[in-house]
């Protein structure tokens, strides 16, 4: 258990504080790259009324901007568009390259530079203010819950999702903790972010630790103590080997899952049948687990050391040596 000493030094407060200066995205900006988003969003609205066959049906925001838990190190933006039409080919390359097209054909007044396409997305660059977004193809065929076949930017593989259902199990759980999830996961996700540079090869996509705190949050963790709710999700990957299988019954039922063989599973809250974490290997979760009981080390120290210097560095193991109070 904490000593007396444990929060004079470093508490809750002073972990919001350094969120709010070194690791979430600042609402101006937030708000900037959201309404740049919309901006496209609706100019292909206005396109999409005056040409009723165009194969391009909606492109909405996605991701971490979409949710409210992007890090302040954020350079592009996600969105889905729905391309529906039989004309549309399966064929990833050609699919992007359709893409391209059509949204060349919407937004004749860009050059051809700004829209390319990449392996698995197609960029769209605004020269005024240097944003990205990254455009992902939805295979769509008009189900009204704008549940597709999306080009997955791990492997490429199509898998179904539905872009509005992400969102509102974000919101569900951002409604149980107003403030507090969001940040949870954007310190989580920070975390990751200082892995992945101390420690080669690393990996923890960010889409992942926000399931396991949406998980956490399910379970009754208090996300309104930071070092508490830090301290739970590194406990529970610690506990749980990170083998554990993470099912969410928001949009169907726990019997309905699929069976997998891959070391981690963390099910899809919109898809059954789609493993999130299919592509991590044995190896690469045991590396998350020695990062995590590392982490929640430290910040069992940080809780008990005599004095803010020692405080101070312990904390620097889980958040780098940004952290200060």
């Amino acid at each position: 258990m904490e000593g007396p000493l444990a929060r004079i030094h470093v508490d809750h407060k002073d972990l919001l504080r350094f969120a709010e200066d070194r690791v979430n995205l600042p609402k101006d900006k937030a708000d900037a790259y959201r309404a740049q988003a919309k901006g496209l969003g609706d100019r292909l609205e206005s396109y999409l009324d005056q040409h009723p066959d165009f194969s391009l049906k909606r492109i909405q925001i996605a991701g971490s901007l979409a949710k409210g838990t992007a890090l302040k190190s954020i350079n592009d933006i996600d969105m889905g568009c729905y391309i529906s039409g039989a004309s549309a080919p399966t064929q990833i390359s050609a699919l992007l390259e359709y893409l391209a097209e059509r949204l060349r054909k919407a937004y004749p007044n860009f050059s051809p530079d700004q829209v390319k396409p990449n392996t698995y997305s197609v960029t769209v660059s605004f020269k005024g203010s240097g944003l990205d977004v990254d455009v992902v193809p939805i295979l769509y065929e008009g189900d009204p819950d704008w549940f597709g076949n999306l080009v997955s930017q791990e492997d490429g593989s199509f898998l179904k999702t539905s872009i509005p259902k992400h969102i509102a199990f974000a919101r569900t759980r951002k409604a149980r903790h107003p403030k507090h999830f969001a940040q949870v996961v954007r310190l989580a996700k920070f975390w990751t972010r200082i892995m992945k540079q101390e420690r080669d090869g690393f990996r923890f996509k960010s889409f992942m630790v926000e399931m396991v705190v949406a998980h956490l949050s399910d379970q009754g963790v208090d996300m309104s103590d930071y070092p508490e709710a830090l301290q739970a999700f590194f406990t529970y990957i610690a506990r749980s080997d990170f083998r554990e299988k993470i099912v969410f019954t928001d949009y169907y039922a726990a019997s309905t899952v699929g069976a997998f063989s891959e070391p981690v599973q963390i099910i899809d809250p919109v898809n059954a049948l789609n493993n999130v974490s299919r592509l991590y290997t044995a190896g690469e979760a045991d590396a998350i687990v020695d990062a995590a009981l590392d982490a929640g080390d430290a910040i069992d120290g940080a809780l008990h050391a005599p004095t803010k210097q020692e405080t101070v560095a312990y904390w620097q193991k889980v958040f780098g040596p940004s952290f200060s109070v």
